[in-house]
Parts: structure tokens; sequence; C-alpha cells
């Protein structure tokens, strides 16, 4: 966890969902030479269960086709079976296991449809 969120916010690569005036989770987005980036992506724990997580993936998606990328790319740590299992589910695929910094990483691809 080694990210400038500060930074972050300041290039507008944040994005979060709100529910009323509490910030119900937060996407990281950026672009790069290897393409779309899902950076980062949290749920507040007394708003997990309501689908915001997908709804936010579902924006990440929908910003990488806006920015006219074809795919969509992340990385979740090895330990998170349950993230490698939802992503799965919504059409990842897994393209490689490294260990980087020192973790264990699953990295996967969506590719999008226009």
């Amino acid at each position: 966890m080694l990210v400038d969120y500060e930074q972050a916010v300041a290039d507008g690569s944040v994005y979060v969902a709100a529910h009323g005036a509490a910030i119900a989770g937060l996407v990281v987005l950026s672009d790069s030479d290897a393409g779309f980036m899902l950076n980062n992506l949290a749920v507040a724990p007394d708003c997990q269960g309501q689908g915001i997580g997908r709804l936010l993936i579902e924006f990440a998606e929908n910003q990488a086709r806006a920015r006219g990328h074809d795919h969509i790319a992340l990385y979740t740590k090895e330990k998170m079976t349950e993230n490698i299992a939802l992503y799965g589910r919504l059409g990842y695929i897994e393209v490689a296991r490294r260990c980087e910094a020192g973790y264990r990483r699953v990295y996967m691809v969506k590719p999008l449809r226009p």
C-alpha cells in the first residue's frame, strides 16, 4: 500500500460511491502503457453485500471503454480467494501469478466489448 492517495485524488484517479452523506466505497483507476488498470476497490464494512462493489467494477469497466480500451486489468493478493472467485464470475481471467513487493499477487484481465 505505497500509493500516494492524496496525489491520486488530485489526479482525478479516485472515484467514490456515496450512501447519503457517507462514502460507501471507492475505486482507483489509471491509464498506463499496459492498458487500463483497476488499482484498488474498497467498500465500507457496513455497506458490504449491497452490490456497491459490483457497481464500482461496472463503473471502472465503463470508464475503460470510454477511454478507448478493449480490456481492463487488475491484481489482488493470492490469499484473497474470495476476490479472485468474484472477479472470475465477473469475466476476469487469470493471466499470471507473481511475487512483487513481498506479496503473492494474482493478475487478471477482462476483455471488454464496445
